[in-house]
């Protein structure tokens, strides 16, 4: 039980952390995520609503008080990152692999938490 502690805390940690960089960064400077935004294909409106959403999936992940918006906030994630992959694969820059981390981290924390967080 302590390994599966450690391993769901640890990936959930490394999660958040770079989801708060990932949702705070876009709000305080917006030249990079706007280059990177139309590199990609995707409106630039997006920015905002993406990096929000990301910080309230952050923070619903680690209050988990209500166990059905926790796992709409793991999916919406999930989401987000195979969005990420897709849209990396097909512009075929070679960043794609760099989401292959952040959903390792997402699966094995949402494998893990009814396991540790009862």
């Amino acid at each position: 039980m302590k390994t599966k502690r450690i391993l769901y805390w640890t990936t959930t940690a490394l999660l958040c952390l770079s989801m708060l960089i990932s949702g705070i960064f876009p709000l305080i400077d917006n030249e990079h995520p706007i280059e990177e935004y139309t590199k990609l294909g995707y409106p630039v409106y997006l920015i905002n609503f993406i990096s929000i959403a990301k910080l309230l999936a952050v923070g619903t992940i680690l209050h988990n008080r209500f166990k059905r918006l926790t796992d709409w906030a793991y999916a919406g994630l999930f989401y987000d990152f195979i969005l990420a992959f897709m849209a990396h694969y097909m512009v075929n820059d070679g960043e794609q692999w760099g989401v292959l981390a952040p959903i390792i981290l997402l699966l094995t924390s949402y494998f893990y938490k009814d396991q540790v967080r009862t």
